[in-house]
């Protein structure tokens, strides 16, 4: 399995971007999948997962500005950031739950930076 990130980029605080995650490979291994993040000097932390039948959760700090979705005709998890603030500024990873075996798929990360 390879999941490929993409769509950061440097945006304005109240901004807005999309993030998405395509799944390649074998695919049907794939479950829940996931946004995590890492700011600067900071661990990795949850963001928004979503499970194969579409119901989400979310990290206070992003509840009401960011929503995740997936397309699973398109093997693609979306992160929609609305209201983007300086603190979003990380760098973005999606995550699929391998259901066949306690592994976890990251894809290679992109950037976020908004600025204030």
């Amino acid at each position: 399995v390879q999941l490929q990130a993409s769509g950061g980029g440097l945006v304005q605080a109240g901004g807005s971007l999309r993030l998405s995650c395509a799944a390649s490979g074998d695919i049907f291994r794939i479950d829940d999948m996931g946004w995590y993040r890492r700011a600067p000097g900071k661990q990795r932390d949850l963001v928004a997962t979503i499970t194969n039948g579409g119901s989400t959760n979310y990290a206070d700090s992003v509840k009401g500005r960011f929503t995740i979705s997936r397309d699973n005709a398109k093997n693609t998890v979306y992160l929609q950031m609305n209201s983007l603030k300086p603190e979003d500024t990380a760098v973005y990873y999606c995550k699929g739950r391998d259901s066949y075996a306690p592994y976890d798929y990251w894809g290679q990360g992109t950037q976020v930076t908004v600025s204030s």
